[in-house]
């Protein structure tokens, strides 16, 4: 079996690895690269019979479109579905590429390969390790993953009863460099937020994705110990209908202390693709929060935004100070807005004397 390691041995993020047997070729994810010194991929030099995605994330997936459409790309079901919600909602059309699922634990074959994906503890949903066997070779692929998120038990497990005789691992190391000795645990997130809004003065915005869901979990739980109401915008509200699918561990519309914040970009995309979301505009709506609810008893509300709505947050500044809890990669921060909307504007809140500026994260992400 050849080897080839296109991208990602010396970066965070853009990985993509070759895995060639006599007769059948794979990529082990195909990821948009998180730096513009990222070394530049011909795609159309690489061949390949298949591509095996790992979890949601662009940084993993985000350059599939740029590959022939016509080779196929195996991905977890609700990973698929997520990947579509963010096109959706940005404007962009439906990926082309032709789409297979697989399930957590099942082997499956492409070609030579068999290939058996482990279902992993990580801030993207529907995430997986993979061990990869051909020609009496067995490879264990990590993907992004993790040990002290809310399925931690997924990493216990791996341990107490690892995949034998591996040959070659692939392993995440973000952590390699870095510290997580302040958010060792989700947990200790959700603390952190806690203690941040329990006696606000003005309103808070968590900056985190809203595919993070163990960051949403947290953030909720968070509000309703601080007996606070936690608000969400309409994109978020139909990706925690999607997890909802799944399981039922998940806060959404509906729950208590939860409002949707109907932003008008987000309503057009809704109205738009009536096909898609069905009656859940009706059922978001019944749950509501306007503008004039939030600038009434700011105090009250911990917003979850993203850094491309960051504008909303000067709307609340005054002589209160307003809490931006930034729950990210740090590394965001050091982009500019051509590469990464928001970015410097949220960079520049560190240093704003009516921004209370909290960094809330565990990594790796």
């Amino acid at each position: 079996m050849n080897i080839t390691i296109h991208r990602g041995s010396n970066e965070i993020g853009g990985t993509c690895i070759q895995l060639s047997t006599a007769k059948t070729t794979i990529l082990l994810d195909l990821g948009l690269p998180l730096s513009k010194e990222s070394k530049k991929l011909d795609l159309s030099s690489i061949k390949a019979d298949a591509i095996v995605i790992s979890h949601p994330h662009q940084d993993h997936y985000g350059l599939i479109d740029s590959f022939d459409h016509s080779v196929p790309v195996y991905i977890g079901k609700l990973g698929k579905s997520l990947i579509d919600v963010v096109g959706i909602f940005i404007g962009k059309e439906p990926l082309a590429n032709e789409f297979r699922h697989f399930e957590k634990w099942q082997p499956f074959k492409i070609g030579d390969f068999t290939i058996t994906p482990y279902l992993v503890d990580h801030s993207a949903v529907d995430a997986y390790a993979f061990l990869i066997e051909a020609e009496r070779k067995r490879i264990f692929y990590s993907g992004d993953f993790r040990a002290h998120g809310r399925k931690r038990v997924l990493f216990d497990k791996m341990i107490e009863k690892p995949p034998k005789d591996i040959d070659v691992m692939f392993m995440e190391g973000t952590m390699m460099q870095r510290s997580n000795d302040e958010f060792p645990t989700e947990e200790a997130v959700e603390k952190k937020i806690y203690d941040t809004i329990a006696k606000q003065e003005n309103i808070a915005f968590l900056i985190s994705s809203s595919q993070n869901i163990d960051r949403i979990v947290s953030a909720y739980r968070a509000c309703k110990r601080a007996q606070k109401t936690f608000v969400i915008d309409l994109y978020t509200a139909w990706v925690l209908e999607r997890m909802r699918t799944v399981t039922a561990n998940v806060p959404g519309i509906g729950w208590d202390n939860v409002r949707v914040y109907a932003d008008r970009n987000y309503d057009k995309v809704l109205k738009k693709n009536l096909e898609l979301f069905g009656d859940f505009r009706r059922s978001a709506y019944q749950y509501r929060i306007q503008k004039e609810e939030l600038k009434a008893n700011p105090e009250q509300y911990l917003y979850l935004s993203r850094m491309s709505k960051s504008r909303i947050i000067d709307l609340y500044k005054g002589n209160k100070a307003v809490n931006v809890i930034y729950s990210q990669w740090l590394g965001y921060l050091k982009y500019s807005n051509d590469e990464c909307f928001g970015a410097e504007q949220i960079a520049a809140y560190q240093h704003d004397k009516q921004i209370n500026f909290v960094y809330a994260c565990s990594l790796p992400l």
